[in-house]
């Protein structure tokens, strides 16, 4: 069951990031995934929202409390 979490990750980022694209070394790929995946892909289980986004609107939220 361990390892269920990190197949998926990577996966994950395999398909949508190292089979696309050329990069020098893996620390890069997984930069640039986790850049795309948090600040750019919309996410259902957010609405449609970015991960990034809806952090930003909670921090907010906790700091005007």
């Amino acid at each position: 069951m361990d390892n269920v979490f990190i197949e998926r990750l990577w996966r994950s980022v395999k398909w949508e990031c190292v089979y696309l694209r050329e990069f020098e070394t893996g620390s890069q790929a997984l930069g640039n995934w986790f850049r795309f995946y948090n600040e750019q892909r919309p996410h259902t289980a957010f609405d449609g929202r970015r991960p990034m986004d809806v952090y930003r609107d909670g921090h907010s939220a906790s700091k005007a409390a």
